[in-house]
């Protein structure tokens, strides 16, 4: 992935990839992690291109700011979004090149399709609603990042928003949260960018409080 020195370019689709692959489960101990504050930046509907600060690959890493200011661009490029095929079972994404160095994907999410609860690792990201709506479940809570297996939630660190299309939101390190296309007849599309490029996705299952690591991916799992 690539972008100008001077000032970072739409991104272009690099290839169609498939969906979700399982990885096998981490093992580790029981263990409740502290809670502290989310990190939530939600934007209005966007109204036109937006001008990021320049970044290039060999600059310096692009800011969470510089992010959400890039997915929400690409957003508005309905050419582009058009061209992401959308698959009535399952969604579909395409790869493309992020500002300074970061991992960029569009997104298809066809009605009732999300993610289940993931983090992103050490990788700050943001994403924006290009067509549809999507809901956001997320946890303002930092989870311990390795050694255990099940954790149980304190009261207080559900976080929840909707977010159609124009807006969207950035977020720290180990970010926890799903993401679900509510609607019974519409797709929705949306644009992600991460940096660093994700290290690793932990997936979780959630029942009540109780929240249980069921694999972690790493990148040659989605690309």
């Amino acid at each position: 992935m690539s972008a100008s020195a001077s000032s970072p370019s739409l991104p272009t689709p690099s290839s169609v990839v498939g969906t979700d692959v399982a990885a096998p489960a981490v093992q580790g101990a029981v263990a409740t992690p502290p809670t502290a504050p989310g990190t939530d930046v939600t934007t209005p509907a966007a109204t036109g291109a937006g001008t990021p600060a320049a970044v290039g690959s060999d600059g310096p890493a692009p800011t969470v700011a510089e992010l959400l200011d890039f997915v929400r661009r690409t957003a508005e490029d309905t050419a582009l979004v058009a061209s992401l095929p959308l698959d009535p079972e399952g969604r579909t994404w395409l790869r493309l090149d992020g500002p300074g160095g970061s991992e960029a994907w569009l997104i298809s999410w066809p009605p009732g399709t999300g993610t289940g609860w993931h983090d992103h690792a050490e990788s700050t990201g943001a994403f924006t609603v290009a067509a549809g709506a999507l809901r956001e479940h997320s946890l303002a809570a930092r989870l311990p990042t390795d050694g255990w297996k099940t954790l149980e939630l304190n009261e207080g660190v559900d976080r929840t928003r909707l977010l159609v299309t124009g807006q969207g939101r950035a977020f720290g390190q180990h970010h926890v949260h799903e993401v679900l296309n509510e609607s019974g007849e519409e797709h929705a599309v949306s644009v992600h960018a991460y940096y660093p490029p994700l290290p690793q996705i932990r997936r979780y299952s959630r029942t009540g409080a109780v929240l249980r690591l069921e694999q972690t991916e790493r990148p040659e799992d989605w690309q």
